[in-house]
C-alpha cells in the first residue's frame, strides 16, 4: 500500500509526534509498505510532476528522538518558508489523496481534535484511528468528563476553569490542573497549597485559555489500550520521582512500567471493562488508550482517552500488545487494517 505517515505539527507534543511517526514509517516499509514520512505543518518540500512519484523515492529511515524539553513552538513557525498561518504545510492535501491511507502519527491539538479527520471525510481521504466527533470529545477533557459522568463512568470531580473568570474556585487540596485540550502531562501540575494553585493555573493558561482542575486521586496509575474494541492487557505505570509528567513518559531509565500490572485479577477486568466502556461512551473506533487511577479501596477512576496514542520505542500501547505476541510491525499493520473496514 502506498502510506503517508502524517507527524509532527505545531503542539507542543511535536517532538513526540516525529519519533512516533518514524518509527511507524519503519515498521510499515519493513511490512512491504510505501511509507513517506511528512510533517504537516512543513508539507512536502521535495519536487514531482506527479504525487504518487514520491512514494517511490528514497527515504530517510533515521528515528527521531523525544528532548528533554518541549520544542520552541514559535522557532518552528519562523523556520516555514510558506508564508501563511495555516497549520497545514504545502501540498499535504494533494499527496495524501493519492495514498491509499494516510496513518495518523500526530498528538496534541494537530490531529487529535477532530479538525484534521472532519477535513479528510469532506475530501475523502482515508486515514487510521478515531472520527472526527470521537476525537473532539476526548481531546477536551470538559467535554469528555460531562460524557464519561452521563454514562456512569467514574472520574475525578472537576470543572472548566476559564482565564477571563472573575474567580478561580479550587476544587480541593490536593488538586490537578491541566490545559482541557492538551496531552503528554504538558503544562500540567498537583497543587498542595493555594500558592500552589494559583502557580499551577498560571502555567495552565500559557497553553490555553481554558484549563481543567480536578480532585486529585491517590493510587496506582494504569493505561489500558483498546483496539477494535477489546481492551488489551493493563499497564502499572511507576515514575521514579514526581508524577509520569512529559521528562518521564519519554526519557528512558525515568519510570518502570510493568505489563501485564501485577493486579488482583478482578482489578484488572474492572479497569478493561472500564477502558471499553470509556471507548464506548465517547464514540471512538478502532484504537486509543485510557489513563486510570486505581486508588486504595480498588475504585476504578478515568483520566481521559488518547485517541491516537504515542507509538514511540517507549509508549505505553506498543508494551501492551507486545504482552499478547503483537509486535510493532503487527501493531501497526493491524491499526492499518481495523482502519480500511471503515471505508469497506
Amino acid at each position: 500500500m502506498n502510506i503517508i505517515v502524517l507527524c509532527g505539527g505545531i503542539s507542543p507534543e511535536r517532538d513526540v509526534s516525529l519519533t512516533s511517526g518514524s518509527v511507524v514509517a519503519s515498521a510499515l516499509r519493513r511490512l512491504g509498505h510505501k511509507a513517506v514520512l511528512m510533517d504537516v505543518f512543513f508539507g512536502y518540500t521535495g519536487s514531482y510532476e506527479n504525487p504518487a512519484e514520491i512514494f517511490d523515492k528514497p527515504y530517510d529511515d533515521s528515528v527521531s528522538k523525544v528532548g528533554l524539553e518541549y520544542p520552541d513552538l514559535e522557532a518552528v513557525k519562523r523556520s516555514r518558508k510558506q508564508d501563511n498561518n495555516s497549520r497545514i504545510g504545502d501540498n499535504v492535501i494533494e499527496i495524501c489523496r493519492h495514498a491509499d491511507i494516510v496513518f495518523m502519527a500526530l498528538h496534541g491539538e494537530d490531529g487529535e481534535n477532530g479538525k484534521l479527520q472532519a477535513m479528510f471525510d469532506v475530501m475523502d481521504i482515508k486515514y487510521t484511528g478515531c472520527g472526527y466527533l470521537g476525537s473532539a470529545m476526548a481531546m477536551n477533557k470538559a467535554v469528555a468528563k460531562n460524557q464519561l459522568q452521563q454514562n456512569g463512568i467514574l472520574t475525578p470531580k472537576g470543572f472548566n476553569v476559564n482565564v477571563n473568570d472573575a474567580e478561580y474556585p479550587c476544587p480541593g487540596l490536593p488538586c490537578v490542573v491541566k490545559p482541557c485540550s492538551g496531552g503528554s502531562s504538558v503544562g500540567t501540575s498537583i497543587a498542595c497549597t493555594e500558592e500552589e494553585y494559583k502557580a499551577a493555573l498560571e502555567l495552565g493558561f500559557r497553553y490555553e485559555d481554558n484549563v481543567i482542575a480536578e480532585q486529585y486521586i491517590k493510587g496506582r496509575e494504569c493505561d489500558v489500550g483498546v483496539i477494535a474494541g477489546k481492551a488489551l492487557p493493563v499497564i502499572e505505570i511507576c515514575p521514579k520521582t514526581g508524577f509520569y509528567d512529559y521528562k518521564n513518559k519519554y526519557q528512558s531509565g525515568m519510570t518502570d512500567e510493568y505489563c501485564p500490572a501485577d493486579l488482583p485479577d478482578e482489578i484488572t477486568e474492572k479497569l478493561q471493562k472500564a477502558a471499553v466502556d470509556v471507548f464506548n461512551a465517547l464514540l471512538l473506533d478502532v484504537y486509543a488508550r485510557m489513563d486510570f487511577i486505581v486508588d486504595e479501596k480498588g475504585d476504578v477512576y478515568c483520566l481521559e482517552a488518547n485517541t491516537l496514542p504515542g507509538m514511540t520505542p517507549l509508549s505505553l500501547l506498543p508494551q501492551e500488545a507486545a504482552a499478547v505476541g503483537i509486535s510493532y510491525e503487527q501493531l501497526c499493520q493491524l491499526i492499518v487494517d481495523e482502519s480500511m473496514k471503515k471505508y469497506n
